[in-house]
Parts: C-alpha cells; structure tokens; sequence
C-alpha cells in the first residue's frame, strides 16, 4: 500500500483524522481535564505531577478556572483542542461543561477530539450532543486479541462522528493489534492511530521490567516499535491507519505550538528562535542599580522590563550584550519557553 510522510518519521495510508491536521499546525490546545483513570496502563507517560490527581491542565498552565484555559487557547490561536487525562469521561460532567465552553468561545469550527479508555456508549453520546467532532478509543492491550468481547462496534454505531482507536505501539503484539485494527477495519471505525511507545519519568521502571529498551542513546522511545508500526499502516486494509513517531512531537508539533505562542506574546525586549523560545537579557543582583545605570546608557524603556514574577530584570539581549561588561553586576542571556510556565532551557553568563 502507498504511504505517505507526515514529518519526523510519521506516515499515514489514505487519509489523516482532522485532529492529527489541526496538531501538525501546532494549533491544537491540550486540555487534560483530570489526571484519574481507572486503566492502570502499564506504558501509561503521564508525569507525577498529574498522575491520579485532579487537576486541569491546557497546556503547560495549571489552570484553576474556565477563563484560564480559554485565555491559553487563544494564546496559541488555537484551532482545535484535545481533551486527555487521566480520563476525560473519568469525570464526565467536567468534560461535557468544558466543550461547550469551548464552542462557544470559539464557534462550531473550533474542532474538539478526546481520548478515552472508558468503552460507554452512552458517555459517547453525552459527548456528541455537547459537540464532541471527534472520538479517539483506548482499548487497553488486554482486549486487542479479542476486541468484539469489549463491545466496542455497539459502543460506538451510529455516533455521527468520527471514530477511531489510539494506541501504542508495543513490541511483541503486532499479532494482536493487527487483530484488532482488522476488527475496526469490519466494524466501521474511521481511524486509527498507532504511537511509538515511549519511556518517560513515570513509566520507565514497569517498561524496563517487561523487557522493553530504548531504541537509541538520544530517543526515548521503546526499540522496535517503530518498526512494528510501519508494517501495520503498510499492510492492513480497509481502514486509514497513522503512525505517529516519538520525535514527531517535540519537532513538529511542540515546535510549532511554540512558535505560534511566542508570535503572541513575546514583548518588545524579547527575540524569538527558530524554535519558538524566546531569548532574553537578565540580570538578577542589584536590579534598582542597574535600571539606573540602563537609563544612564540612555536604553529605550520599552526594551527594559522589571519582572516581579521571577525577580529580575529583563532586558533586550542585544542591548545587554553590548553593554554587560560595563556593567558591576552578573548578566544573563536566557533561553525558556513561551509556554505559561516558563520554563528555562538554558542560561550564558555575559
């Protein structure tokens, strides 16, 4: 079967889920509506921050209202959004309040897809009239080999939505994943997304005690799955089949979410990297010394910004390049994300 490319590794056959689109553009907010779940999926990479908590993330923000997650979909220009968990239909009601809050802040357009372990029909059908576009199923592995015990044809006939599964790809149940991407294939699922599986902080004990190794000294993902992926979208017929790489995350569609972010907020003192983070002069000792010296240099005040978050000054980096060793206190030029935490990647003293 012809396969096509989708970056960074991943391929696809016949067509992609508009989700997938909208995530390759880096315009999709992740809204991670609680971090319960009653799986208990041994690969399960959610960080112990929000592994079986309760709380909200969209994107990198802990937020603490609607308000606030509406306000970081906008930062981002955000053309869809992916609920996750935990498990969204975990708390159900959460779930279907947030959807409308989205369609109605951003119109009919603004596509919605959601992930769930949970196989409920009626769960499903709350989630469409609330305005769900599309439903992404995470059978657990236990069921792959005998899908139509876990009743997922009735679950999901007749939704009038799109629907697939979602799931990794694990080494050494090509058999059984082939048996059920078939079983979707007669059922009239529409998609179906296959991810490398993946180390993370969470995850790696269980995964190093079944056996599993990471593929390479500079990839997190999980050895072979890749491979076992690839045959799978270009063997099986009779429904569109997506490979989604480990890599394919942090260099496209990360990437591009930042890019669009620090489009949106980055101040006047700030450059923007090809990546999407943003550079910034810092200086951290002696802040009301050194705004003095700064307007003594004769600095425009829009390229001077006291920071009282992070109890610095920042100033433009190409300014404070030029100016750092005349200056008596240490100066910084930082790297961080513009994300609403923050992050910093990296730090070089002047």
């Amino acid at each position: 079967m012809r396969t096509r490319e989708f970056g960074a590794g991943s391929r696809y056959s016949v067509r992609l889920a508009e989700g997938c689109r909208i995530c390759k553009q880096g315009a999709k907010m992740v809204l991670l509506v609680t971090g319960k779940c009653n799986t208990g999926c041994f690969y399960c990479p959610i960080s112990a921050r929000k592994r079986g908590r309760d709380l909200i993330f969209s994107n990198e923000l802990k937020a603490s209202n609607m308000e606030e997650v509406l306000q970081e979909a906008r930062m981002i220009g955000a053309r869809g959004t992916g609920i996750t968990g935990g498990d969204p239909v975990f708390v159900l009601e959460r779930t279907l309040t947030h959807i409308r809050a989205l369609k109605e802040a951003f119109g009919p357009r603004h596509h919605i897809h959601l992930y769930t372990s949970n196989i409920d029909r009626d769960a499903y059908l709350q989630l469409v009239e609330a305005g769900l576009d599309e439903l992404r199923i995470h059978p657990a592995p236990a069921t792959w080999a005998q899908p139509a015990r876990a009743g997922l044809a009735e679950a999901v006939k007749d939704l009038g939505i799109p629907t697939g599964i979602e799931v990794p790809a694990i080494p050494g149940r090509g058999g059984e994943l082939r048996t059920l991407l078939e079983y979707c294939a007669a059922s009239g699922f529409d998609f179906a997304n296959l991810n490398e599986l993946e180390f993370s902080e969470t995850n790696a004990v269980r995964m190093r005690n079944q056996g599993f190794r990471v593929k390479g000294d500079l990839s997190a993902a999980a050895a072979g799955s890749e491979e076992m992926a690839l045959d799978l979208v270009e063997t099986v017929r009779g429904i569109p089949v997506h490979y989604c790489s480990s890599s394919f995350k942090d260099s496209v569609q990360l990437r591009r979410r930042l890019q669009r972010r620090a489009r949106r907020i980055a101040l006047p003192s700030d450059l923007i990297t090809d990546d999407g983070t943003l550079l910034k002069g810092v200086i951290e000792k002696d802040i009301v010394l050194a705004q003095e010296l700064l307007r003594e240099e004769g600095v425009p005040r829009r390229l001077v910004r006291l920071d009282p978050e992070k109890h610095r000054l920042e100033v433009a980096p190409w300014v404070l390049e030029e100016l750092a060793s005349s200056l008596p206190m240490p100066s910084f030029i930082v790297e961080e994300y513009p994300t609403a935490d923050r992050l910093e990647v990296e730090r070089r003293r002047l």
